[in-house]
């Protein structure tokens, strides 16, 4: 049985490959898709928790739990990498089957009528759609490492990440204006009509001219020519503990997990020590990091692309280690309006401006043969420190005041960023990575 719209013209407008103008929106778009539900649960119904007095260690485990799934990707890369081949392209059937089950899983927190009576069905409802949500991020990640031609890699990753952040600040402004105007189903609704117009627009994307748009057959997916399971696994093993990998992907960590550990303690103490309201801090949060996205993405990608990822990447980490050290002992001054401000602002470029650097210098890490669940596997550890980070802000916040918790990430980034920087014993690991087309190093 098979339905086919075939559309074959090596002149299709809307096929990845042939297109940068469509490579830059596609990418922004699929990402912004992942953002605003992560926006909706880590910021606006995680700070709405945080107003109506839920413990910080009970707010740090429901965010745990809406991000735990996002940690499971390295599964799901090997597996988009074994089965990847059919009429529609290598990727796309994976992305269209996961959106598609991520919009169903949205219309299931329907279920939840009051989500501070009902936090347990909450964070049941939220880690079902993670669990979709991050196989779509899987296979997104994995189209991206395929169509995406190494001297854009820069700038188009610091569109991707922008996206991503981008959707999270329309989750967490827009949704939590949606939530405290007109409740919590109304939010939803809202989530899933933009998921669902998103969604459509996939379906008529292509990674290639001659590809089928949508074509329906017994056996959806052809085995691609890969090795085994076990061989796959263990290239991928092999891919991450190189040593150069090791040097470049721990200081990373480091990064994104202070980073979610200062994040959610910021945002209690702004709530429950100096009084601002819930809505007033995930509108900051979301309309601030907006303005800082586009930023970043028109300035970083670059930026990353002249000067070469793994420089900017430590220098970024330099300026947000100082940040926080110097930030955390004013913190007398935070209960002044531009003081808190610049604080969320700072926040909000933290990771727009690491990602751009960071990402590439993942992606020239992978290795060919896998490079698709290499660099989920990346990006899964890097969701599993910052669901990581999350839970130990919860934990910590109920001994450790948030200057002391913001002090002591901000010396754990300047430390990690003389791992990067540091080149000995690591100079004979350090060799440039170089794009083929550019020469420019990574």
């Amino acid at each position: 049985m098979l339905f086919y719209m075939p559309l074959e013209s090596s002149a299709y407008p809307l096929a990845l490959s042939e297109r940068r103008w469509l490579r830059y929106f596609a990418f922004f778009y699929l990402y912004v898709m992942q953002g605003i539900p992560a926006g909706f649960g880590l910021y606006t119904l995680a700070n709405y928790l945080t107003a109506h007095q839920i413990s910080p260690a009970a707010v740090g485990v429901f965010a745990a739990t809406v991000g735990l799934p996002w940690s499971f990707q390295f599964i799901w890369g090997p597996l988009i990498d074994k089965y990847q081949q059919s009429t529609m392209g290598r990727r796309r059937p994976w992305v269209l089957l996961a959106q598609t089950l991520a919009l169903l899983a949205s219309l299931g927190l329907l279920v939840v009528d009051d989500p501070i009576r009902e936090l347990s069905s909450l964070q049941l409802a939220f880690f079902v759609h993670s669990v979709f949500a991050s196989v779509q991020d899987a296979s997104v990640d994995a189209l991206a490492i395929s169509v995406i031609p190494e001297n854009e890699r820069g700038r188009l990753t610091a569109v991707m990440r922008g996206g991503f952040l981008g959707g999270i600040s329309l989750g967490s402004a827009g949704l939590a204006v949606v939530l405290h105007a007109y409740g919590f189903h109304a939010a939803v609704w809202t989530q899933s009509l933009v998921l669902l117009s998103l969604t459509v627009l996939t379906f008529f994307i292509k990674e290639r001219p001659e590809q089928a748009l949508l074509s329906m057959k017994q056996i959806p997916f052809v085995q691609a020519s890969l090795p085994s399971a076990r061989g796959l696994f263990r290239e991928l093993f092999q891919g991450l503990t190189e040593k150069r990998s090791l040097r470049l992907f721990i200081p990373i960590l480091l990064y994104y997990g202070c980073q979610a550990v200062f994040s959610r303690a910021y945002s209690v103490h702004l709530i429950q020590r100096l009084g601002w309201s819930d809505t007033d801090v995930s509108v900051l949060q979301g309309t601030l990091g907006t303005l800082v996205v586009i930023a970043v993405v028109l300035l970083g990608g670059i930026i990353a692309d002249r000067m070469g990822a793994q420089r900017l990447m430590g220098r970024v980490m330099l300026g947000a280690g100082l940040f926080l050290v110097t930030f955390n002992l004013l913190h007398i001054y935070w209960h002044e309006l531009p003081v808190g401000r610049t604080g969320l602002v700072a926040l909000s470029m933290m990771d727009p401006s690491f990602s751009v650097a960071s990402m590439p210098v993942l992606m020239a890490l992978c290795r060919k043969s896998v490079e698709g669940s290499q660099f989920t596997a990346y990006m899964a550890m890097v969701n599993l420190t910052d669901i990581t980070g999350a839970y130990v802000s919860g934990q910590a916040q109920m001994s450790v005041s948030a200057p002391v918790l913001g002090a002591v990430c901000g010396v754990v980034i300047l430390v990690a960023a003389l791992l990067v920087w540091l080149p000995y014993p690591w100079t004979r690991w350090q060799t440039k990575i170089a794009s083929p087309k550019t020469g420019n190093e990574v």
